[in-house]
């Protein structure tokens, strides 16, 4: 029985992750029902971090009464995390999602690993550690995860029906917001879709450092989302001259800048920050490929979007990626609670390291390589 606990409780930080992918996907829905209902991309984004600080506020005084001390460095640090995680990256991610489709921006995301990859290896987060079987695997597996989101995007072959009934939800909508206005315009979302994906993969590497300095997840994306909130209701009223836009009725446009507030950037902001302080960036970035294989299968269901082989064959490769990477991680995440414990001394007895990122065990390596060499000086 406490096998069984102790591996549940390894595969938590997977299955949290699988459930912000499952809202996010959700958000891309929303958004383009809320686009074709008419509504101001900005001002969507606005909305969304005002009800996220709403809800964080009070969560992160109520469940998080004892914090670190609040310094300038903490506050810079979510300055950032609420730009590049939150008004901007949000902003230029809605953008491309008026001027090309759901499905090509889910796509572009994907990109997300390998740029998070590379960013972490050059400020030294993750080890490229390629000599070994832990990085070879986690090289190859964000490798296969973006040929597989590649290949669901870019390859068809034969249709396959998933039913004769579908819902589409956009049949009623005004504006139409999907439509594509030309190789120019989609040229521009494509542009402006992987500067999102590189905003994105910059907050996940600062989150990691500001969860070094501020290890409390509801207080630290309530300054994310404060930040977030203020940077996006300016732009918005910078660049939004219809005032109408701000009103809000019963109906998608609230339902979706509710669910994106509470849900996306509240709830599931708490659990990434948790997520890449307890695995660290790559790890919480590599499930982005399941928002693809998520969205593009909701598409099929519920808004009358064909599916195809590629479809399958590359959401097939988007999990074995995923995979291969969670076992190059799971390998290497290991390999350090072994080296950890060896540098202690028996008397102050097991170490619990379950809650280290990847920068503390890099650290705590070079410490057990220092204390065995100092006594030879």
């Amino acid at each position: 029985m406490g096998q069984i606990v102790n591996i549940l409780h390894g595969l938590k930080p997977a299955m949290l992750m699988v459930v912000v992918q499952v809202v996010f996907a959700g958000v891309n829905v929303l958004y383009k029902l809320a686009a074709n209902d008419g509504m101001s991309l900005r001002i969507i984004v606005a909305y969304r971090f005002i009800f996220a600080t709403a809800v964080m506020i009070p969560l992160a005084l109520i469940l998080e009464r004892k914090r670190p001390k609040l310094t300038w460095t903490v506050l810079i640090q979510a300055f950032f995390c609420g730009l590049l995680g939150g008004s901007l990256s949000q902003n230029l991610y809605i953008e491309s999602l008026a001027l090309t489709s759901a499905t090509f921006v889910s796509a572009m995301t994907n990109l997300i690993p390998a740029i998070t990859f590379i960013m972490a290896v050059t400020i030294g987060l993750e080890k490229l550690a390629f000599g070994t079987m832990a990085g070879r695997a986690k090289v190859l597996g964000t490798v296969i995860g973006i040929g597989g989101a590649m290949l669901l995007t870019f390859y068809k072959g034969f249709q396959i029906n998933m039913g004769s009934k579908h819902l589409d939800l956009l049949r009623h909508g005004r504006h139409g917001a999907s439509s594509h206005a030309g190789s120019a315009h989609h040229l521009l979302g494509a542009l402006l879709a992987l500067c999102s994906c590189i905003s994105y993969a910059l907050w996940l590497n600062i989150q990691a450092k500001m969860s070094e300095k501020y290890p409390c997840y509801y207080s630290s994306t309530a300054l994310i989302c404060i930040m977030g909130a203020i940077q996006a209701v300016v732009f918005a009223l910078c660049t939004e001259k219809d005032r109408s836009q701000w009103k809000l009725g019963w109906n998608i446009r609230l339902l979706t800048v509710a669910y994106g507030g509470i849900l996306a950037s509240g709830l599931m902001f708490s659990l990434v920050s948790w997520c890449v302080r307890m695995r660290g960036p790559l790890y919480a970035s590599v499930f982005n490929p399941l928002m693809l294989v998520m969205v593009a299968f909701a598409g099929s269901l519920f808004l009358e979007e064909k599916l195809y082989l590629g479809s399958i064959i590359g959401a097939v490769l988007i999990v074995l990626g995923l995979y291969v990477v969670l076992w190059g991680k799971g390998k290497e995440m290991k390999k350090m609670n072994q080296l950890v414990p060896s540098a202690s001394s028996p008397q102050n007895g097991p170490i619990e390291i379950i809650v280290t990122s990847s920068a503390d065990n890099t650290s705590n390596n070079n410490n057990v390589i220092a204390s065995k060499d100092s006594p030879k000086e």
